[in-house]
């Protein structure tokens, strides 16, 4: 034993290899475990002549050597050598990383029953994770462990060891951390709920074994029923299904049918009475509705723990769907599940396609839906009404956090309270004292200016000396010239500048008051008119200026001449034209009138498919009428809905044409006639086509009546 200290003396003056400084490590690593101290191991670090990185790496494998032979011992013997290993991180003997890539070594080589032990450990040293010394280096490795450990575990088997993974993760991480959001709003669309779909493999027997499962409720239960409750988890697990109008009315049919479902069949409070059943009903409302009573807090408490379940996903076979609709658990979450679509629906959500929005009677169909729904939890015992306030409480806190992601998900960040507490430790500064009105009234009307107690407003009224004056000048006038607004670019037809134009031609000109387009001119050809006419006026004024300012150069006649008999001659001029204008006016209107009376109105309406067309069109489709839904535009899944739907082919057709002229504007009768040709549909083509020639005979009928 002497030879040995005396050794290890000899070998601390000189530095050691690693081999030899790993074995001294883990031999009084062992001793810190059996102390839980960390003292002899940093007296025997800092004994070591070494460098600090030759030291160091000895250390790490000394831990994970000793926590190989440790594997197997009890779970708090593991959970100590972590602990210690954080204490040697922080007292630098070792990389930050060491707690983390212990934890992950022991995860990699233990079961799935003894990780859900240890994993405690991870769960308690959370807030040892998140101090700064530990979370830059060890956040990938935690995320890669957990992300190894949910690769291991079976959703359904082990959720709540998944559960708690999942929790960790999140209090681990700050809110802001990207890779724990879904930034773009994503489903699990993987998420499939199977249930009996193919209604051929099922008869009169299968119905009549669900009847006799649904014998204790007043609910008749059947595979339609069966179907119809199921296939709305489709639309919980992707929601933007409900954009689309045949899926939507799916839903709208089926969610109707289920919720007349739970309100046709109440479920019984089964709670224990308080007063040893002498007031059941009383005890029942006072723990429902009375929050604040500590005798119900405690009751419902003791019930809550005693009825605790827990199911991850619900068994779809038909038979147990009588036993699940008895049930308020399995009646809260299908209930939740549709306020939690009803909300994604309604909300803005940032990264949501800008096509999908709600129509009015979609959105009151949701309105009223909702309230339906927070009835029937009310009405869902135990603690209906409580549970219907939770439930709503959670949905506006969901709605917050959907608006924190639709502003970019930014950083909390604790307020400054040491600023405000210093703002309200400085004093208030003193108010400078007013001065008296009447002073400031006389000192105005000493100056000749207005005070009117407002700053904006004294500016205001002594802008000028003479206001009346000041808004009669040339700067205030904003009207344009009607030559200048006649030339601006515009619509052909556009009301609010033939308004316009009208106006500044009545304030502007005579032209508005003598000159009158006759009735079968248009309000857009009647100002091109006034327009040229403007034209022509102008340039025959140029004319005659020009013309006396030649002769009073050549002939000096002008000078007896004043303005006003220049003035005159031009006017002169003017009515000379006068006749020719009208004339050109009246045979371009005669041209018109010609030209109408030849020709087909541009204008005329397309003649619409109408719902007597389809009944008389209907018949001759037959078999093949799901090639003429595809042709008008309808997909697959819709055709199939119309189809399912219906009993008959030719309802099945007439329903989904019904819809489509409700919804189209191109639904006419000459498009069908094409489209159907297309599809060499001959039969019915030459019969829409006859239906054309019959309308149109029938409109020129009308109009020679007329």
């Amino acid at each position: 034993m002497s030879a040995q200290v005396e050794a290890e003396k000899t070998g601390a003056t000189k530095p050691a290899n690693f081999f030899v400084m790993q074995a001294l490590f883990e031999r009084t690593l062992e001793q810190a475990i059996e102390q839980k101290n960390i003292e002899p191991l940093l007296k025997e670090y800092s004994g070591i002549p070494n460098s600090e990185h030759d030291k160091r790496s000895p250390m790490d494998q000394a831990f994970r050597e000793v926590l190989m032979k440790r594997v197997n011992d009890d779970v708090q013997l593991i959970g100590a050598l972590v602990r210690l290993s954080v204490a040697a991180a922080r007292a630098e003997i070792v990389v930050n990383t060491i707690p983390v890539v212990l934890l992950g070594d022991t995860f990699d080589v233990i079961t799935l029953d003894k990780c859900e032990q240890i994993f405690t450990f991870v769960e308690e040293l959370v807030e040892v994770w998140k101090e700064e010394l530990f979370f830059a280096s060890c956040k990938n490795n935690l995320l890669r462990m957990c992300n190894d450990l949910l690769r291991r575990l079976s959703r359904t088997q082990n959720t709540v060891f998944c559960g708690r993974i999942l929790l960790f993760l999140s209090k681990f991480f700050p809110f802001s951390e990207r890779s724990g959001l879904n930034i773009v709003s994503e489903f699990n669309l993987d998420n499939f709920t199977e249930y009996g779909l193919d209604s051929k493999e099922h008869d009169d027997i299968d119905n009549k074994e669900l009847e006799d499962t649904a014998e204790d409720i007043p609910l008749k239960i059947d595979y339609d029923l069966y179907c119809k409750f199921w296939s709305l988890q489709d639309f919980f697990r992707n929601p933007n299904q409900c954009y689309n109008k045949a899926q939507w009315k799916m839903f709208q049919t089926h969610a109707e049918t289920i919720l007349q479902s739970f309100s046709s069949f109440k479920l019984e409070d089964a709670r224990p009475s308080i007063d040893n059943h002498s007031n059941s009903d009383a005890a029942a409302q006072a723990m429902d509705v009375d929050l604040d009573n500590a005798a119900g807090e405690a009751g419902l408490t003791n019930i809550v723990i005693k009825a605790h379940h827990f199911f991850a996903k619900f068994l779809t076979n038909p038979k147990l769907l009588a036993l699940q609709l008895s049930d308020s658990n399995f009646r809260r979450a299908v209930l939740v599940q549709f306020l939690i679509l009803f909300q994604y629906l309604q909300v803005s959500v940032k990264f949501k396609n800008e096509s999908y929005t709600l129509s009015s009677a979609q959105s009151e169909f949701i309105k009223k839906t909702e309230q339906r729904v927070f009835s029937l939890l009310e009405e869902t015992p135990p603690s209906g009404r409580r549970f219907a306030r939770t439930v709503q409480h959670m949905l506006q806190r969901e709605e917050m956090w959907n608006n924190w992601k639709n502003d970019g998900c930014k950083e909390f960040k604790k307020p400054e309270q040491l600023d405000a507490i210093e703002d309200e430790a400085k004093p208030t500064p003193a108010k400078r004292a007013k001065r008296p009105l009447g002073d400031c009234l006389r000192e105005a009307a000493r100056n000749g200016k207005f005070y009117l107690g407002n700053d904006n407003l004294t500016r205001l009224w002594n802008y000028s000396p003479d206001n009346l004056q000041a808004c009669k000048s040339e700067q205030r006038n904003f009207l344009p010239l009607l030559e200048t607004y006649l030339e601006t670019p515009h619509d052909k037809n556009d009301p609010a500048f033939e308004w316009r134009a009208l106006r500044l031609l009545a304030r502007q000109t005579p032209h508005f008051f003598t000159f009158v387009s006759q009735p079968s001119s248009k309000v857009s050809d009647y100002l091109d008119t006034v327009r040229k006419r403007l034209i022509r006026e102008k340039e025959l004024t140029k004319q005659v200026n020009t013309a006396c300012a030649a002769s009073e150069q050549n002939n000096g006649a002008s000078a007896s001449s004043t303005p006003g008999e220049q003035e005159h001659e031009a006017a002169v001029a003017l009515q000379e034209i006068e006749p020719e204008q009208a004339l050109e006016v009246e045979d371009t209107d005669t041209v018109v009138d010609v030209v109408d009376s030849d020709e087909t109105p541009a204008h005329e309406k397309p003649l619409m498919v109408t719902k007597a067309h389809i009944d008389e069109i209907t018949p001759l489709i037959g078999e093949p009428w799901m090639r003429v839904g595809k042709k008008i535009g309808f997909t697959n899944d819709e055709v199939l809905f119309f189809q399912m739907e219906h009993a008959t082919p030719e309802l099945a057709c007439s329903k989904m044409l019904n819809n489509w002229i409700s919804d189209d504007d191109d639904a006419t009768l000459d498009n069908w006639a094409y489209m159907l040709e297309g599809l060499e549909m001959h039969k019915a083509a030459e019969a829409v086509k006859a239906i054309i020639e019959r309308e149109k005979a029938s409109i020129a009928a009308a109009q020679l009546t007329a």
